[in-house]
């Protein structure tokens, strides 16, 4: 009897995990359109695509041609830094000189030993398509966090862009290693890992020195989040950081590592161009275009911080207002709790909480005058949504006690 009911028992066991799956089959095959629209699933759409990118990267590696643009020249310059070159002048490669930070010719030496001396190129594309799966890991965790792109977007990101692949496998730029540490320092900077993510952001501008565009919005967030003096020792970390991973060329010639890796006025060359080839080259190279470009960027920049960031953040804008208009430098710290009484008559000094007896006649009054007044001196002030007041007589400060009125 025992017998026959685990023969029965052992159907059920079978079926439940079955029934299950047809459960969750049939729930995926009824949301199908949210799927690809709603962003709660950006974890389950982004693994989906993960895993198809493995394959479509194998295949890109194994069946396009590599293209050699900038890799001989990258082994070049780092073989005359093993070699004991410090002089950023005297460092170049088959396609100029060496235009990158110092954090770039330590990580690609590391590539140098990886690849035997950069002759390996399947070595290089291998590595290259790791690091191309762990950016678009990173990349997938922000929109994740941040839960405002909807899932179909990440098809025309990742797979249908041939670019994508092109500037990390097929070219072996420097480009995918700068961007790696900068999404890396955006994951930690929503995670509240602001000293770590500023580490990896000055990272990312020691490889490449285009990163520098994203430094106009971290500032913003820093301000935002620890006002102007605790930003401070945020901003000296990056820099610190800079000067420690330079120390060596510094020391050999500043000068010439500093034009040479911070280069503002490099010309660049117009068959290498991508975005602008719709322009004749020699409007391209002209000095003219270039310095409407910068003027351009700054003017948007200004705009953005005048009127986006502006409706964000008041107390940032008081950077950007003449000296004269500035209020005291406090007021770019975190807001502090402030006695809603300076608030309602913001022309009178409230009467110390001692004096509350002048202000009631019994002693339940001058009881209560004190806790109201002790409530309402510790209230923050981000945490009201006051009216205007109507118009109170400066003579008559035991209007200002009255809780419902303010409260309400």
């Amino acid at each position: 009897m025992a017998a026959g009911l685990r023969k029965r028992g052992l159907p059920g066991s079978v079926v439940q995990p079955a029934g299950i799956w047809k459960q969750w089959l049939q729930r995926a095959w009824q949301e199908r359109y949210l799927l690809l629209r709603e962003p709660r699933y950006t974890l389950m759409v982004a693994s989906c695509l993960c895993l198809a990118e493995v394959g479509i990267t194998f295949w890109v590696i194994h069946r396009v041609a590599y293209t050699e643009i900038d890799w001989k020249a990258y082994m070049a310059q780092v073989e005359g830094f093993i070699n004991g070159t410090y002089d950023y002048t005297q460092l170049q490669g088959d396609t100029g000189p060496l235009v990158y930070p110092a954090g770039f010719l330590y990580i690609f030496t590391g590539l140098y030993y990886a690849t035997d001396r950069g002759t390996d190129i399947p070595t290089a594309q291998n590595i290259f398509a790791v690091l191309y799966l762990v950016t678009l890991v990173l990349v997938f965790l922000i929109y994740h966090q941040t839960s405002k792109v909807p899932p179909f977007v990440f098809f025309f990101m990742c797979c249908a862009s041939y670019r994508v692949h092109s500037i990390f496998v097929l070219r072996l730029f420097n480009d995918p290693v700068a961007m790696a540490l900068l999404f890396l320092s955006v994951n930690l900077f929503l995670a509240q890992r602001w000293s770590w993510g500023c580490c990896c952001f000055s990272l990312a501008v020691s490889v490449k020195m285009n990163v520098l565009l994203f430094a106009p919005g971290l500032l913003f967030l820093l301000l935002t989040q620890f006002g102007f003096r605790g930003a401070l020792p945020k901003l000296a970390l990056c820099a610190a950081l800079q000067v420690v991973l330079g120390l060596p060329f510094l020391l050999e010639n500043p000068v010439g590592y500093l034009s040479r890796s911070f280069d503002l006025g490099r010309q660049f060359l117009y068959q290498w161009t991508v975005n602008w080839r719709l322009l004749p080259e020699a409007i391209f190279l002209h000095r003219a275009f270039h310095l409407a470009l910068l003027a351009a960027h700054l003017s948007f920049l200004l705009l953005f911080a005048l009127c986006r960031w502006h409706s964000l953040n008041q107390h940032i804008t008081d950077c950007l207002r003449p000296l004269h208009l500035q209020l005291h430098w406090r007021l770019l710290q975190p807001l502090p709790p402030l006695p809603v009484l300076c608030l309602v008559l913001p022309h009178a000094a409230p009467p110390p909480v001692g004096h509350a007896r002048t202000l009631a006649h019994t002693p339940a009054q001058v009881a209560g005058a004190g806790t109201h007044r002790a409530l309402l001196e510790y209230i923050p002030i981000h945490t009201l949504q006051l009216c205007c007041p109507t118009p109170v007589p400066r003579c008559h400060p035991a209007a200002a006690l009255a809780v419902p009125s303010v409260l309400s």
